[in-house]
């Protein structure tokens, strides 16, 4: 056995040092750009929570285990990487007790001869098995050369998978035939469970050679795919445990995150475009854990697979926006590492390499590819490694437009409407509290009192109106009854009326982080003037804005939306919805009520006290809820390519023969309501179906009108 001990040895050095000098290659690599300390700090501040979110989201799976049967799958073979190691510390304990002692017959102590492990060992290798030709058949179900890109393994490197898929089939075959061999020599460990391994060595000879070839080949095709796996993209077996561990909780969604410039928050009164980092223009402005998201990419495709951009025939892969800036950094890699010196020897080629624009028409990511994004979060829900695709996207915009300012000429006229008026429209700040005049003229009169420099004392709520809702038809619907909910359910809140402003979300969204600082701050001071505490908001946007974002510059409130305020009212009694609606009606969940905020139940809780109302969800709903259009600021974007993903998204609806649509969002309203009406004029629609937010269908029900 001393033959080979040596074998062994030789292979294990070789390998570990391929593998040890690629790790370091990459670590040098990551950390060659930004820094991002709050990550660490979150991450040892929350010991609890990490180890609570490793252990439902690595070893749990818990997202890969909403795809089956691909995620049962992926959940043995990745468990067959933990409970093999246990046959590696036996077969090279096999190979050192043989060169010792001449005898192979080592076990683990204190376990080592337990039949339960032998038996864990066997199950857990033939699920991997199955897991493998799982693996094999979705692969070619969907391969790309048959769907094209509705495979979300179009664009992904297929020829590495397959090989991966082949190594790991080569490892356990190879451990089946050693564990084999070593039963027929007297040397295996374990009397009894092995079932698999005892089957295979009843058609094998008796051979001391056959069980130190066996051992040699399964050791040497690990050392093979340890060197392989650091090289390709299954590096997300190491890397994945750490990208969780260092991503955003409880997801990468919600508020987005501030710009920093070598790990510290801008501050932009003092901030210098020729100094600090503003967003990302080129692949050294990626922050490590950027690179650490570049490296985690299984290439599975799930976030493509769900991206309404990509779903309407857009160029915005969120897969393919992680991978090409791989590509490009590892490309850029040796150059970006260089010392001053060895880069003054360069050529103008590997110059170009290293000044090649993130965002350009001849850049790394073509511009149609960033702008497609709505932030709807799609891909960061369905993401099983926690990559934070719309984080990336923002840096992106923030460049192009604070720096370059190259964005779509519509979002421009948007910005600057931001900037005069306070609202995306450009509308006076008077015409914010009409709505109020309406209300005042109901039989009976709904009083909506205007704060003066001071809330009530006995106002609860303020209710935060936001630009569409003041400004907008069809959303000043949803205002309106909101308002009247509020009053018949005794609920005292106050509005700003013409001292509201935008909350800056539009702003923010498109890249205009300045911009989004100015009206946020200016909105953070009116509220604290005001001695506001408590806020509900029918807008989504405005709700993720105010809770999520405006704690970032100080702004702390409790901010509720109108759904989960009214859904409370509901449940104590002080709404009645009592005349029946008798209606088929499908729900569509805004973004970021949903998915950015986990909004799921309380609308569907209103329209279920509705009498008469007949739910009917759509193929795509709630985590998996398929977007308006509207968000990431493509409110104010022409949409040119492709389908629309307002008309996708009621195509969707329609196929529910629904006599209305509901929704929580102005903009979803706007969006949807846009679609229908086109469905409507094509003869496509009902003329009777019409798109309302869930308090219009409630104060329906509750005043009988």
């Amino acid at each position: 056995m001393l033959w080979v001990a040596i074998i062994g040895l030789v292979m294990t050095v070789a390998a570990v040092a391929l593998a040890g000098r690629r790790v370091l290659f990459l670590f040098r690599l990551a950390t060659s750009g930004q820094p991002a300390p709050e990550r660490i700090e979150y991450a040892r501040a929350n010991v609890g929570i990490g180890i609570k979110t490793q252990l439902v989201e690595v070893f749990g799976q818990r997202k890969l285990l909403k795809w089956t049967p691909s995620g049962v799958a992926h959940f043995f073979v990745m468990w067959a990487f933990f409970i093999l190691l246990t046959v590696y510390i036996e077969a090279y304990g096999a190979i050192i007790k043989g060169a010792i002692t001449g005898h192979a017959d080592f076990s683990i102590p204190l376990i080592g001869t337990w039949p339960v492990l032998g038996f864990l060992q066997d199950f857990i290798a033939v699920a991997c098995l199955l897991g493998l030709v799982a693996f094999a058949v979705i692969r070619i179900k969907n391969s790309p050369k048959k769907l094209g890109r509705d495979s979300r393994f179009a664009g992904s490197h297929l020829g590495g998978a397959w090989l991966t898929l082949f190594m790991i089939f080569n490892i356990i075959w190879t451990l089946f035939l050693a564990r084999a061999a070593a039963i027929n020599t007297g040397n295996f460990p374990y009397e009894s469970g092995a079932f698999a391994s005892g089957a295979v060595a009843a058609l094998l000879p008796h051979s001391e050679l056959l069980e130190q070839i066996a051992l040699l080949l399964h050791i040497g095709f690990m050392l093979v795919f340890l060197v392989l796996v650091v090289n390709s993209k299954h590096l997300h077996i190491f890397t994945a445990p750490l990208n969780v561990l260092f991503s955003r909780r409880p997801d990468g969604m919600g508020a987005a995150q501030p710009m920093r410039s070598n790990g510290k928050v801008l501050d932009f009164e003092e901030a210098d475009p020729d100094v600090d980092v503003f967003g990302r223009g080129k692949i050294q402005d990626t922050t490590w854990k950027g690179f650490l998201d570049f490296y985690t990419c299984t290439e599975c495709g799930r976030c493509q697979s769900q991206c309404p951009a990509w779903n309407t025939g857009k160029p915005l892969s969120p897969k393919m926006l992680i991978l090409d800036q791989r590509d490009h950094a590892l490309a850029a890699a040796p150059y970006l590492l260089a010392s001053e010196e060895e880069r003054a020897g360069f050529g103008e080629d590997v110059l170009a390499l290293l000044d090649k624009p993130l965002v350009a028409e001849d850049g790394v990511i073509h511009p149609d590819v960033l702008w497609s994004c709505t932030n709807c979060g799609a891909c960061v829900e369905q993401c099983p490694v926690d990559i934070e695709h719309i984080d990336h996207i923002l840096d992106m915009r923030r460049y192009q437009v604070m720096i370059e300012s190259s964005f779509p000429s519509e979002a421009g006229v948007m910005l600057k409407n931001l900037e005069n008026k306070g609202n995306p429209w450009g509308m006076s700040e008077m015409k914010r509290a009409e709505w109020i005049e309406e209300l005042a003229n109901l039989d009976p009169p709904v009083e909506v009192p205007i704060v003066d420099e001071k809330m009530p004392a006995d106002t609860e709520y303020l209710f935060w109106v936001g630009c569409a809702g003041a400004l907008e038809d069809r959303a000043k619907k949803t205002t309106k009854a909101v308002a009247e909910l509020l009053h018949i359910a005794g609920v005292k809140f106050a509005v700003l009326g013409p001292m509201e402003a935008c909350t800056g979300d539009p702003a923010r969204r498109l890249g205009m982080e300045f911009l989004f600082n100015m009206l946020a701050q200016q909105n953070i001071e009116t509220l604290n003037d005001a001695g506001v505490k408590k806020i509900v908001a029918t807008c989504p946007h405005c709700f993720n804005t105010l809770a999520n974002e405006y704690p970032q510059l100080g702004g702390t409130f409790e901010v509720v939306h109108h759904t989960q305020l009214l859904a409370r009212l509901v449940e104590e009694g002080r709404l009645t919805p009592i005349t029946p609606i008798e209606e088929k009606i499908t729900y569509h969940d805004p973004c970021f009520l949903g998915r950015h905020n986990k909004v799921y139940a309380q609308p569907r809780d209103i329209m279920a006290k509705v009498p008469g109302v007949q739910a009917q969800e759509m193929h795509r709903c709630k985590d998996r809820g398929f977007c308006c259009g509207a968000g990431g600021a493509r409110m104010w974007m022409e949409e040119r390519i492709g389908k629309r993903i307002n008309t996708e998204r009621v195509d969707e609806a329609l196929t529910t023969d629904p006599d209305t649509v509901s929704t929580a969002c102005p903009f979803c309203l706007v969006m949807l309501g846009d679609a229908i009406n086109e469905k409507k004029n094509a003869g496509e629609a009902k003329e009777t179906l019409e798109v309302v937010d869930v308090a219009q269908l409630l104060i329906k029900s509750v005043k009988g009108a």
